[in-house]
């Protein structure tokens, strides 16, 4: 007779003894619910949700899900590959009860990432967090290096009584104004204080650029529970925002032309203990393998696009001279190059030295996109790739000439064209493998067929709320 506690393939050892002493726990504070979340191809967040007496259930068996996720679109058409996109099948969603947490924005529920893994007990090709997992082991295992990670969050938030899907900012204050964080402040404190009793560690968290814009910033963890974080951080905003009325995106754009929404990634690699970033010969005390790893990332930047920029929105925020980063280039504090070489404070530069990629937004699925910058920087430190010379100012500013010499090129104008990209790139879709590159190419063609023949402003209202 099979009982609960029974091996089963996909769980981990001592799972369901844990989940049942949680069950208990959880409901005696009042829980009612766990959040099984994961993020699809598309960028989005799909959840199932189990009453809290179920949870040592999920962690033995899991939770069933299709695979046809993988190749849906942001509006919910389906797409297919030759594997992928059928009616057919099943997957089981195994949550990470390490990363599980009490969502003080949601009274009455948990949350906790989850894996996705074939009925038979294998890791499914398309789980981007097993992805994300397998790029930190190579990393591990080949060069001995570990990695720290840390996603910006930018979101836009909206008066929740507008009309329809209309965008009226919640605030009028100015761009970083004092005005704007006194209008929305006992919103943003209430983000704190659900953060702070999650667990999260917040950096900063002030108003923006952009109508509306707001960014928090968290403290870097190893790269999984970064992109865990990237999703929770995101769920806590939305939660908190709909107790107050108040309505968000994501979208990298909400409107048709202006300053979007970013989700920069904070990347730095180690070895025992000890950051490449600083303390090396290399320019700005980096080693020089932390030069090989920020030119691995440079060199595959255009084909990265598909994976960091995945929306038709994405193009509406990646224009010149915005600080977006558009341009394959790097520099030291240079918010224009699309890499950001950050050396932080003197004092500091030990454990704060980091490379920003700045050519990302929050429809990348964070599992993805940090996994997809790993492959391309061990591709550059195993090439021992030579960074080339640095950029100041506003690449826009060079001369054909003087672009060409430096290796400077415009990133791909449009998803279209970051789709060749990637196509061409045999390194970032050997590390990605055949299933999970054919559901990107598959999703980002129909992302860019959706949408063909709408000009900027109904592409940014196509995708307002889908993030």
């Amino acid at each position: 007779m099979t009982t609960l506690a029974d091996p089963v393939p996909g769980g981990r050892p001592g799972d369901v003894e844990r989940a049942t002493a949680l069950s208990g726990e959880l409901a005696g504070r009042g829980v009612h619910g766990v959040v099984l979340s994961y993020v699809d191809t598309a960028g989005i967040g799909r959840v199932k949700t189990v009453p809290t007496a179920r949870l040592a259930s999920a962690a033995a068996w899991g939770v069933g899900m299709s695979p046809v996720f993988d190749t849906f679109l942001a509006n919910d058409s389906i797409v297919t590959t030759d594997v992928l996109g059928s009616p057919d099948g099943d997957l089981r969603l195994y949550p990470d009860l390490d990363r599980l947490v009490v969502l003080a924005g949601q009274p009455g529920w948990a949350w906790a990432p989850v894996d996705r893994v074939t009925q038979d007990g294998e890791r499914h090709p398309g789980c981007t967090r097993t992805f994300l997992r397998r790029m930190v082991t190579e990393a591990a295992g080949r060069h001995g290096l570990t990695f720290r990670s840390a996603i910006e969050v930018e979101w836009t938030v909206a008066r929740g009584d507008a009309p329809g899907d209309a965008f009226v900012p919640a605030t009028t204050g100015p761009a970083y104004g004092a005005a704007r964080q006194v209008e929305l402040g006992d919103y943003t404190a209430d983000v704190l204080a659900a953060c702070a009793a999650q667990g999260i560690d917040v950096e900063q968290v002030h108003p923006e650029y952009a109508a509306g814009q707001f960014e928090i910033s968290v403290g870097a963890v190893d790269p999984v529970a970064a992109a865990d974080r990237s999703v929770l951080v995101r769920q806590t905003v939305r939660a908190v925002a709909g107790r107050h009325g108040l309505r968000v995106s994501f979208a990298p754009a909400v409107v048709g032309r202006g300053v979007g929404n970013g989700g920069h990634v904070h990347l730095s690699a180690w070895r025992d203990g000890v950051s490449l970033h600083s303390g090396g010969e290399g320019r700005y005390g980096m080693t020089a393998e932390a030069e090989s790893l920020t030119a691995g990332i440079l060199a595959h930047l255009p084909a990265l696009t598909a994976v960091t920029a995945p929306s038709p929105a994405s193009y509406l925020r990646l224009r010149p001279s915005q600080w977006a980063g558009v341009f394959t280039a790097w520099g030291r504090e240079t918010r224009e190059t699309a890499l950001r070489v950050v050396t932080g404070t003197a004092g500091l530069r030990d454990r704060a030295a980091n490379l920003e990629i700045k050519p990302v937004d929050l429809a990348a699925n964070p599992y993805l996109a940090i996994g997809s910058l790993i492959a391309a920087g061990l591709d550059g430190l195993t090439l021992s790739a030579a960074l080339p010379d640095e950029t100041t100012g506003d690449p826009a500013g060079l001369g054909e000439a003087e672009a060409a010499a430096r290796g400077v090129r415009r990133l791909p104008v449009s998803l279209e064209r970051a789709v060749e990209e990637f196509r061409a790139d045999d390194v970032l879709r050997a590390a990605l493998g055949p299933v999970l590159a054919d559901a990107v190419i598959a999703v980002r063609q129909g992302e860019a067929a959706s949408v063909a023949g709408l000009d900027d402003d109904r592409v940014a209202a196509a995708y307002r709320w889908k993030y």
